[in-house]
């Protein structure tokens, strides 16, 4: 049912694509990543959350939102966008024709994390599978785990009369990292968070109390308090106009050991938008798939290990990356 093409997942019968990288006539997306939800193509479906990332990152676009569950015919194949637990909006694509239920699942993770609607297995024939995390040193903690570590590490910043640079994805992993310090505060972000804060809050998403950054100010206002930043402006100059700072990574890369060094950050926090080791099978093995389709991260490896345990499985080579571009 699936063609895996230089412009990206093609559904062959229905004459549509999931999640191209390239310009197309239809496009199915996921999620609102931007290398999941790219520019150019003529239209657009996705979960009705999802529109109103699009239309913020992407512009004036053709698009049609639909609800989980919702099925469509599009040229005979039924069509229909199932939670994946990663961000806000973000689907499963499951496609049925002539008896046959294919899954494109795009990033997903088990975890609920209380913003995204939680993972809902789907049963299929074939599932294609992200393994940006498939390797088995990564195993989260829980969610409320994760939330106690940064909040601990922040009210400690307090203390010390410093303030708190926290560095996560404008689209998913910023909302997180508010709501895990909603009662600690106060809160401060960039302009890219807020712009997608507003997408949160157009579909009933409430976030914490925030305020978006004048960098043009001074910035002394800031002691104390908490700034998060996209990851773009790390070792940027901005960064530094930011008086008695210390600064996070909020990231599942902060699982390796050496990762804080190498990013020059005085904390690394394990929070992360994808599955982990055990999340990855557990899904795998849950959808009773006769075939797997690996995609972006460990590909060869996950791959190779699926194969070995008894669930036939292919590596697929594709243009999608960590997260958000």
């Amino acid at each position: 049912m699936l063609r895996f093409t230089h412009k990206g997942i093609y559904c062959e019968a229905g004459k549509f694509y999931i999640d191209p990288w390239s310009e197309v006539d239809y496009a199915v997306i996921t999620h609102g990543h931007g290398d999941h939800a790219r520019a150019g193509m003529k239209h657009y479906l996705c979960h009705h959350f999802t529109v109103p990332i699009l239309k913020r990152r992407i512009g004036d676009v053709n698009v049609q939102g639909v609800a989980y569950h919702e099925t469509l015919n599009i040229n005979g194949v039924s069509v229909s966008l199932h939670p994946a637990g990663h961000i806000m909006g973000s689907a499963q694509v499951r496609l049925e024709y002539k008896g046959k239920i294919v899954v494109v699942s795009g990033d997903y993770k088990l975890q609920n994390d209380g913003l995204s609607t939680p993972f809902e297995v789907v049963n299929c024939h074939e599932f294609v599978s992200e393994s940006t995390f498939g390797l088995p040193i990564y195993n989260w903690v829980s969610v409320e785990q994760q939330n106690e570590q940064l909040g601990s590490w922040v009210s400690e910043n307090q203390s010390n009369g410093k303030t708190s640079v926290i560095i996560g994805y404008s689209l998913g992993k910023a909302q997180r990292i508010m709501r895990a310090l909603e009662n600690i505060g106060p809160l401060n972000v960039h302009s890219s968070i807020g712009k997608l804060n507003e997408a949160y809050a157009s579909v009933g998403i409430d976030l914490p109390p925030y305020e978006v950054i004048d960098f043009q100010s001074d910035l002394r206002y800031l002691d104390k308090g908490i700034v998060i930043l996209p990851p773009s402006l790390l070792d940027s100059n901005i960064i530094r106009k930011i008086p008695n700072r210390v600064n996070a990574i909020c990231s599942g890369w902060m699982q390796v050991r050496g990762a804080r060094r190498w990013r020059s950050v005085d904390a690394g926090f394990v929070i992360s938008d994808h599955a982990d080791w055990p999340g990855l099978l557990s899904a795998i093995k849950a959808t009773n798939a006769e075939k797997v389709y690996v995609t972006h991260g460990q590909t060869h490896v996950f791959a190779k290990y699926l194969n070995e345990a008894g669930i036939l499985a292919e590596e697929v080579i594709t243009e999608f990356g960590e997260e958000e571009g």
